[in-house]
């Protein structure tokens, strides 16, 4: 943050605020984390806060603390609406475009509230009076940690945010494999650990919680595996009739399309998974290297992220989604090949 975000922030945080912070639609270990960790220091600081998401998050993140005091915008909706309308204050977190938030979107867009956008993303939209922007950090939950320390609040960081915070930094480094993760990064993590953090015990709860459906779901996701050798690239497909048939509730697919990268030779892994409900098939992008998958999301399907992880969506079905991805492919070939 530049010294005049940090001031603009301290200025609209020195008066009694009523804050909404929201996550992107689909919720994950990073947007719950980063969500839950802002709201505990806004409460210790004698704001009042309350966390909204789009719609439900994975049951393996229904441990973390805070999550029962999450609306949400689905299952809660006048009571969401309710709050929005009251706020004095709006933060978005782990997305840079109100679209990430599905049905939401209308009704921030017609907010007069001020927002701030906490993000680690490409390309972020110019919605908010303050927007703390790093495509560099290894997620948002980073990003929080230097917000509150920043701010002079590291002092405040109990177990609960600790925790919270650790989540995010976990699942969005991939367990901190990922180029993102840089010494200060370790440092952090370090720092949350010493905060309280229990860093066995969030390992256990996101990575080795499995249910049968999980479980069931990966393995027909591995049998549905293609390699493309001669393409350096890897994809799994998954019908809306196989993810009925194991029983599919949601986050069982999550870190499925990392499997194809673990192949040797393999630079580009994606995953089609079909969703009747919404009518469209929703695609997550991996690469290895200085292939980007934010470039060929963003030019292909309808979606973006980071160099080396994002997503995107078809509006055609399966079959015709893989077909277009195919003819796609072809032109990057000679990219992925080096």
């Amino acid at each position: 943050m530049n010294f005049e975000d940090i001031n603009a922030v301290k200025e609209l945080l020195s008066q009694p605020q009523k804050i909404v912070i929201i996550p992107h639609k689909n919720p994950d270990g990073d947007a719950i984390g980063s969500t839950l960790g802002l709201w505990f220091y806004f409460q210790s600081i004698g704001q009042e806060a309350h966390v909204i998401v789009p719609n439900d998050f994975p049951k393996f993140l229904k441990w973390m603390p805070g999550q029962a005091e999450i609306l949400n915008f689905e299952r809660h909706n006048t009571q969401a609406k309710e709050k929005l309308q009251e706020a004095t204050l709006v933060f978005t977190l782990d997305f840079n475009h109100l679209g990430r938030t599905g049905q939401m979107e209308p009704f921030l867009e017609a907010l007069q509230t001020p927002f701030v956008m906490i993000d680690h993303h490409q390309k972020p939209e110019d919605y908010a009076v303050v927007t703390y922007s790093d495509v560099t950090m290894s997620s948002t939950c980073e990003m929080i940690y230097n917000f509150i320390e920043i701010l002079g609040g590291k002092e405040t960081i109990t177990p609960e945010m600790a925790s919270c915070l650790y989540t995010g930094i976990m699942t969005d480094t991939g367990s901190f494999k990922y180029s993102s993760t840089t010494s200060r990064t370790h440092r952090i993590i370090a720092a949350l650990i010493d905060s309280g953090a229990n860093n066995t015990k969030i390992h256990n709860q996101v990575f080795d919680t499995n249910t049968p459906s999980r479980l069931h779901i990966l393995g027909c996701a591995l049998k549905n595996m293609v390699i493309l050798q001669d393409y350096h690239t890897a994809y799994i497909t998954l019908s809306q009739e196989e993810l009925d048939t194991f029983g599919y509730k949601k986050g069982d697919t999550e870190g499925i399309v990392n499997y194809g990268l673990t192949l040797d030779g393999i630079q580009f892994a994606v995953i089609f998974i079909e969703n009747k409900e919404e009518g469209i098939v929703k695609i997550s992008f991996r690469s290895e290297g200085d292939f980007s998958v934010n470039e060929f999301a963003r030019a292909h399907f309808q979606g973006g992220g980071h160099t080396n992880a994002a997503g995107g969506k078809s509006d055609v079905p399966l079959e015709a989604t893989v077909r277009t991805f195919l003819e796609h492919l072809e032109d990057y070939k000679e990219l992925l090949s080096k």
